[in-house]
């Protein structure tokens, strides 16, 4: 009698549900389809922050009834998009300690063993293994200075090293949960699916290698394809109080689309722009020039301009000839790197089966490690805690909160659905792993053009549904959703690190799809051979 019970209740669920698909509006699909071109578009022409466009898709959606309010609403409350907020302050209290600045003058060769080959082996090594456990921008924020002071301390061109310092932050950050956001959100994902989600070390089984791989392919190769210092100089400029500064604009700087003459940036902060850089190139007319997110400007400023606006979040980097270096106690160094290790060390050992059987009912995962040690920074004053909020950058918060919802709405509108069975299609013929191949290069290629966390939202659902209607597991196609999202080589735009390095040496577009390109083609054929192999179909 219960078996008879079960097997009712069972079917009528089930046309419940399909009762449910066949009453969705055949508009949704198209309002889904023309909201995400449109999103696609302002995000190419950098029309809007990504937080507050994704945002408005997500209204738009709630508008239409794609989405209800709980739906909308269900990504701010994701344990990945608040686990990214809490490694946003691990990653500030690393950063104030500078315990990692100590490393570095370590492990950097000396002048008379250096060579370019040398430094893309030294740097790229240390900064994968540290971006692996790390937010990828504050890693970068805190190399950038220490690499120019060992580039001119040894004589060697900085263009060479600040484009694969970016790369190296991205290669590591591919072979941990909680070395990318995209990783995080993707695993918030599939938390409120009813999968288990990756562990800490899951996603380095390919990961790592396309690190490996990626590293030596720029040791061999970096030099011939990355351009040399350039000979214009601007140390002329330079007077006996004042020194140059290079100053990389962040979200929070006052002046953001306003143009020079409306936001009078001598009254503000008592230094004089020499020379304004966006997108590899140097803006000579600056006065009808808007300021935008990622400039980077170079001014005449005083001894007091990088002490009193280092620690703002006005500014992405500030750094100069004698780099302003964070006064921190020694016992604060030590304890900033033992709370990290802990951190990482227990969510290594919390997804393990003992440790869930410990203590039921709690999960002593990333998130509980990264609640630990960010209130421990705060009350030792690691970081200060009356200023926690400047340190956590909410536009990506809000992107990856947005990001959850468009997902859901491309499978309640059944767009996610009828895009997997186009693959499907296309690739009847075919083995499961063509229509891999076929999503890995569809996500990579919206990397390239908009954000990480906004080429996830659009390509797991698919993941999902594809998977489905295969009748395969989804594992394999989730793991290529997320090391195709993070491989944002080949153009400036994917990534805020690529944003950033561009500015400071002065990249173009096709210094980076001349040295990216190789690179994303390394990634796309050890991802085709190993992920059948550790997820089997």
């Amino acid at each position: 009698m219960d078996l008879l019970t079960t097997a009712t209740q069972d079917i009528a669920a089930t046309a419940t549900n399909i009762g449910a698909v066949a009453e969705t509006p055949a508009t949704h699909k198209f309002v889904v389809l023309a909201a995400l071109c449109l999103m696609v578009w302002m995000l190419i022409r950098d029309r809007m922050r990504p937080g507050l466009l994704l945002f408005s898709i997500v209204v738009l959606f709630l508008v239409s009834g794609v989405l209800t309010p709980n739906e909308a609403l269900a990504g701010f409350s994701n344990k990945g998009m608040i686990t990214v907020a809490l490694l946003f302050l691990v990653s500030e209290g690393v950063r104030r300690s500078d315990c990692l600045g100590a490393v570095m003058k370590w492990i950097f060769p000396s002048k008379e063993k250096s060579s370019i080959r040398k430094g893309y082996a030294y740097i790229m090594g240390v900064v994968a293994s540290a971006s692996a456990f790390l937010n990828n921008t504050p890693i970068v924020v805190i190399f950038i200075p220490h690499i120019k002071q060992w580039a001119k301390r040894v004589g060697l061109p900085l263009r060479k090293f600040l484009i694969p310092l970016s790369y190296a932050a991205i290669l590591g950050g591919m072979c941990t949960l909680i070395g990318t956001s995209t990783n995080l959100v993707i695993h918030g994902m599939m938390l409120d699916k009813g999968m288990d989600g990756f562990s800490m070390f899951e996603l380095g089984k390919v990961g790592g290698l396309i690190a490996i791989a990626g590293i030596a392919y720029i040791v061999i190769f970096g030099n011939r394809r990355l351009p040399d210092d350039s000979t214009d100089s601007i140390e002329s400029k330079r007077d006996d109080k004042h020194h140059i500064v290079e100053a990389v604009i962040g979200p929070r700087f006052p002046g953001i689309n306003k143009t020079h003459e409306e936001f009078d940036f001598k009254s503000h902060y008592n230094a004089d722009i020499i020379q304004m850089r966006r997108s590899g190139e140097v803006i000579k007319d600056t006065e009808n020039i808007r300021f935008r997110e990622g400039d980077t400007l170079v001014l005449s400023a005083d001894d007091q301009f990088i002490p009193t606006w280092g620690d703002s979040s006005v500014f992405l980097l500030l750094s100069n000839d004698s780099e302003y270096t964070p006064k921190c106690p020694t016992w604060k160094k030590w304890l900033s790197l033992g709370l990290l290790i802990v951190m990482i060390a227990g969510a290594t050992i919390g997804d393990m089966e003992f440790m869930k059987e410990l203590v039921p009912g709690m999960r002593f995962d990333m998130f509980f490690w990264a609640c630990v040690v960010t209130v421990i920074m705060a009350y030792t004053n690691i970081f200060p805690p009356k200023k926690y909020s400047k340190f956590i950058s909410w536009d990506i918060l809000i992107t990856i909160a947005s990001a959850l919802a468009i997902s859901t709405a491309m499978t309640n509108s059944g767009l996610a659905a009828w895009v997997a069975g186009g693959l499907k299609s296309m690739a009847s013929d075919f083995s499961p792993v063509v229509i891999l191949a076929a999503l890995f290069l569809v996500t990579n290629i919206i990397t390239e053009l908009i954000t990480n966390n906004a080429a996830a939202a659009f390509a797991f659902p698919v993941a999902c549904e594809v998977a489905a209607q295969l009748g395969v597991s989804p594992m394999p196609f989730i793991v290529a959703v997320c090391i195709a999202a993070s491989c944002s080589f080949s153009s400036p735009i994917g990534y805020q690190t690529n944003m950033i390095v561009q500015g400071i040496g002065g990249y173009t577009f096709r210094d980076f799809l001349r040295i990216g390109l190789p690179l994303n083609i390394i990634a796309f054929v050890i991802s085709m051979i190993f992920i059948p192999i550790f997820w089997p179909f």
